[in-house]
């Protein structure tokens, strides 16, 4: 299946994901030191940052006339929707700084190449993180599936203080209100000076 349009999508033709419970254990936990790379080549160390941090993660981004990585990508609760969702972050980013997230990162396990590319398409204002290597997923143990033999991660977003996650939105949909979601939250709990 060819990927038509990747933002517009009919939320009501797609299945919705449900509390797993895979991410239940990640409220109050704390960032290990691991660094991973990011689309501004840098390398950032989640753990290491101060104040509030806003990380949404989810499967992969697609790309526009390009074959989906499986043909029934769609049906699979929680897999369409990584560019609504990043495109929403990148539409509220200004927001969400304003109400107080000191940095805001997506997340995935696709890798850095790949992802320098997508950020530079849709002109993200923040960095895209790499776990190709599945270094974070594994230690934070955080919910994934896997298609077509790749660990992705499924769609969630962490409020992260002092490296410490204090909220974790989870599951998300539809994709394209996680980011209103997340500044609807920001605004409510301001952070602790």
């Amino acid at each position: 299946m060819t990927q038509r349009n990747l933002l517009e999508v009919d939320w009501s033709q797609i299945p919705v994901p449900t509390d797993d419970g895979d991410a239940a254990h990640l409220k109050g936990r704390t960032l290990p030191p691991i660094g991973l790379r990011a689309t501004d080549d840098t390398s950032v160390t989640l753990s290491a940052l101060p104040g509030r941090t806003v990380v949404f993660a989810y499967p992969r981004t697609g790309e526009p006339g390009k074959i989906a990585l499986v043909d029934d990508w769609d049906m699979i609760p929680g897999a369409r929707g990584c560019t609504p969702q990043t495109c929403a972050f990148r539409d509220l980013f200004a927001e969400l700084k304003a109400a107080g997230a000191a940095h805001v990162f997506g997340l995935s396990t696709q890798s850095n190449e790949y992802q320098t590319e997508m950020a530079s398409r849709l002109h993200l204002p923040f960095p895209v993180l790499s776990d190709e290597k599945l270094a974070l997923t594994r230690a934070l143990d955080l919910p994934t599936m896997e298609v077509a033999g790749l660990t992705l991660i499924k769609r969630l977003a962490l409020i992260i203080d002092d490296a410490r996650v204090t909220h974790v939105f989870y599951p998300v949909f539809p994709p394209d209100r996680n980011a209103g979601d997340v500044l609807d939250w920001l605004k409510a709990n301001p952070a602790k000076s």
